[in-house]
């Protein structure tokens, strides 16, 4: 799959007529728990992206929400002795920020100093936001870059808020006859109100359903602040960790079965799934967790070992979900396949883990789209497609 997908973004011009590279802004880190995944993220796409081709600006967010300049150094910004990298350690100064603008007229950055004359740092003619979690992928900062009418990478606004938050995901896929897990939402102001009749809910959940449950954020990702829970007594520590990342939480039943994966990519005639991915139950872990997969980098099977009918089954039920949610760009879909052989949707995740040996990258790959190859695509898709209503 190659020269086959490619299309030519509008070339931009210099103001004196001249052609130029689409410069591409790499926004990075933020302010969620996935803050360390993105940075690693986003240095995987700065190795990648096709410098012939593109211009490229990191932008690093640390963790208190200052837009950073960074160093264009991704060699910095791998898991180095089992610790994620910070964007604090790669901006090129301890108070500058970088400005993007609301204006829709123009679209030119600038960085500032305390004391200092700004400094323009040039258009911007793209965003890829590599951002995890709130505050990036939740729609919010897709938010800030439609009013400022810059084209970008992924989902729009609602897509993302969708993707983000399981409760509502949950709620549309429901709606649309995709099938969906059991699951119960703890609000916070229902823990807030009576903890004790929320706790009574979640046992009631248990007797239904039966034990271990999954306790999690509901929008969070990358496996971060999930518990799994053997018995009411351990309730109470695992909903501590889940409102560390957020106050509300989703209790999830436990599917028996394997675990499949598959990627969704927006080509020029419409979304296509990748081969699928099964994710193997990994010994040395409860279950798939931030550290089994980022730490430990325990792997997943490429392709799934599942039937052919199997795999165009889970192919059609992860573009559904994709259409189902209003997404763009990519999605990777995450599926249960039961002991009983149905599929059941547990998740999309619309900015999935972007480096050459997560899934999302792996599963295209095996489909015949290199991740140098990907991160084309998708730049390009997001040149093509306009801001606003659409």
């Amino acid at each position: 799959m190659s020269s086959e997908y490619t299309t030519q973004s509008p070339v931009p011009s210099t103001p004196g007529g001249e052609s130029r590279k689409p410069r591409v802004a790499i926004v990075f880190g933020g302010r969620s728990s996935e803050h360390g995944i993105s940075v690693v993220t986003a240095g995987a796409v700065l190795r990648a992206i096709d410098r012939t081709k593109y211009d490229v600006l990191p932008i690093g967010i640390t963790r208190e929400g200052r837009w950073a300049l960074t160093a264009d150094e991704p060699e910095r910004m791998a898991i180095t002795d089992r610790q994620v990298p910070d964007v604090e350690q790669l901006a090129e100064s301890a108070e500058g920020g970088v400005v993007i603008p609301v204006d829709p007229s123009t679209r030119e950055v600038v960085y500032s100093e305390p004391g200092s004359v700004p400094k323009a740092l040039g258009e911007v003619d793209v965003v890829f936001p590599m951002l995890h979690g709130p505050y990036g992928e939740d729609g919010t900062l897709q938010g800030l870059l439609e009013l400022s009418g810059t084209p970008y990478v992924g989902s729009g606004v609602l897509a993302s808020a969708v993707g983000q938050d399981k409760e509502y995901m949950k709620r549309v896929f429901t709606s649309f006859g995709l099938p969906v897990g059991p699951y119960l939402v703890i609000r916070p102001r229902e823990w807030e109100r009576d903890e004790s009749a929320a706790r009574k809910r979640i046992a009631e959940f248990a007797g239904e359903h039966g034990w271990p449950l999954f306790i999690k954020p509901a929008r969070a990702g990358s496996s971060i602040g999930i518990t799994k829970v053997d018995s009411f007594e351990d309730l109470d520590e695992a909903i501590e960790e889940a409102q560390r990342h957020d106050p509300k939480i989703l209790v999830e039943a436990l599917l028996r079965g394997r675990e499949i994966e598959c990627g969704v990519l927006e080509f020029e005639d419409g979304p296509r799934a990748s081969v699928p991915a099964e994710i193997p139950p990994v010994q040395s872990h409860d279950f798939y967790d931030f550290e089994a997969k980022y730490i430990d980098s325990a792997s997943g099977i490429v392709p799934a070992p599942l039937t052919d009918e199997q795999t165009a089954e889970v192919q059609r039920l992860a573009v559904e979900a994709f259409e189902a949610a209003s997404c763009e760009g990519l999605v990777r879909a995450d599926f249960f396949l039961t002991e009983d052989g149905k599929f059941v949707i547990n998740e999309i995740n619309t900015m999935p883990g972007f480096t050459p040996i997560s899934m999302y990258p792996r599963m295209w790959q095996e489909s015949g789209v290199a991740y140098q190859e990907l991160v084309d695509l998708l730049i390009q898709a997001a040149l093509r497609r306009s801001t606003g209503l659409r």
